[in-house]
């Protein structure tokens, strides 16, 4: 019966793929959800490759899996992914079903299944998927009204992750560092570098105490939040080793080290933000882990560019203009996309535009995240003007205040694309334009708006 009722849901979901092309729909999460209703042990049924990697973790996890996507399609290897759709039981399911045929049946042409998988959804999809390798980028705060404090999430994926599955974690992060501690595992970090501290300089530090006696913890250095190299002062336990670990970072250059078994190899730095470090090292230590040379991976990560929907970069009218998703929702990527605006020369204009779209229109989403976010990090010469836009306008606004900014600089618009009316746009300034998952599309049509103004003021020159 369990057979027949996950035939027909898998023939029903694969019908609904050509529908969804006809009406213009991308098709990448409806099929599989189609699917799980209509049969719930769908993903114990449907055939998989022999070879499936896991990605996981709060943040970087797209990134993560894209770049290793591209380097192994570079490297001729055939991927089934959800790369395009939801890291949910719906997408995984969707992914899954596209590579089989009407019997479940997996495509022998596939090599490997690369999978992004949601850190809430790891109970539901591990007891029927069991990858090889599982990487987790990391573990932060994210939605708390989802997600909670991470040491939740890190409990979740511990009672997930199945025994047989190879680790990847982050040496740096002593949260995801320690999840599941009875599965095989190997980390991956980055050495001191010069902009580290000693003392936390976020408003968010989850691992103060250690957590195998709750002593308190040391920090050699720190790089952001919980981040950096730590000891208990009082049981010893302390930051695992790196076995893979990037070094001799030159961010000028555009140049770094990974260092494995005491050899150093060299890598490009993709861009010079430290979470896109931890990204390379994380890529390169997975692909190690598959078998491929560092020279192999250094050549293709050469080859790899940050998608344009996360950063970008373009002169237009003799105004720099930054496009940068910053995660809205989640305080430690908006306070590392605010540390990274003030490490950056010159003045900077910004238009302030994370606004949880998606929720906006049924519920509304708890907003106390903006209070653990480091707004202060742009209460600085540098930015001359920031204009608050959209639903969240007044938040954004309430919220810069505390952070100490003079009102003056303050501007609000509830409409995202009348408030380029109010960028001074001043010769010499950048402008970013920073926006949330959900707004993505909006930002673009804003950018869009800016590069015409922009054009045409250069015309009349």
């Amino acid at each position: 019966m369990g057979k027949l009722r996950f035939l027909f849901a898998l023939w029903m979901a694969k019908l609904s793929i050509p529908a969804l092309k006809i009406t213009h729909h991308n098709g990448t999460d409806f099929p599989g959800s189609l699917a799980v209703k209509l049969c719930p042990d769908f993903l114990k049924y449907i055939g998989k490759p022999a070879h499936i990697v896991a990605v996981t973790g709060t943040n970087g996890k797209t990134t993560v899996a894209n770049m290793l996507n591209d380097v192994l399609t570079a490297e001729g290897k055939r991927v089934l992914s959800n790369r395009a759709g939801s890291n949910i039981i719906s997408g995984v399911s969707t992914a899954l079903l596209k590579g089989c045929d009407l019997l479940g049946r997996i495509d022998p042409k596939y090599d490997l299944a690369l999978l992004e998988i949601d850190e809430r959804s790891a109970p539901r999809i591990y007891p029927h998927v069991k990858p090889e390798y599982i990487i987790v980028t990391n573990l932060f705060r994210d939605s708390i009204m989802r997600n909670a404090h991470p040491g939740y999430i890190a409990d979740i994926l511990t009672r997930s992750f199945p025994r047989e599955s190879k680790l990847i974690l982050n040496a740096d992060d002593l949260i995801s560092g320690s999840v599941a501690p009875e599965n095989p595992r190997v980390y991956f970090g980055i050495d001191r570098l010069p902009t580290d501290v000693t003392a936390c300089e976020n408003l968010l530090n989850d691992m103060r105490i250690c957590p195998r006696c709750a002593g308190k913890l040391r920090y050699e250095y720190r790089r952001y939040h919980h981040i950096g190299r730590a000891v208990c002062e009082s049981c010893g336990f302390h930051s695992p080793d790196s076995d893979y670990l990037a070094t001799d970072v030159d961010f000028s250059a555009r140049t770094m080290n990974i260092l494995e078994s005491g050899q150093k190899y060299p890598y490009p730095l993709i861009t010079d933000s430290i979470h896109n470090i931890y990204n390379t090292v994380t890529v390169a230590a997975a692909l190690r882990q598959l078998g491929f040379s560092h020279e192999v991976i250094a050549r293709r990560m050469a080859e790899v560019k940050i998608p344009a929907s996360r950063l970008s970069e373009e002169e237009i009218g003799g105004v720099k203009v930054v496009m940068q998703m910053s995660k809205d929702k989640n305080a430690l990527a908006c306070s590392r996309n605010f540390d990274y605006i003030r490490s950056k020369s010159g003045k900077k204009e910004l238009l302030v535009m994370m606004n949880c779209m998606g929720v906006a229109k049924s519920w509304s989403e708890n907003p106390s995240w903006m209070y653990d976010t480091d707004f202060e990090f742009l209460n600085n010469d540098d930015v001359t003007c920031l204009v608050c836009a959209g639903p969240r306008a007044y938040d954004y606004k309430l919220r810069l205040l505390l952070a100490g900014i003079p009102e003056e600089k303050i501007r609000l618009a509830e409409d995202e694309l009348a408030a380029l009316d109010l960028l001074p746009l001043t010769p010499g300034d950048d402008v970013y334009i920073l926006y949330g998952v959900d707004g993505m599309p909006l930002a673009f049509r804003v950018r869009a708006k800016l590069k015409e103004r922009l054009l045409a003021r250069e015309g009349t020159r």
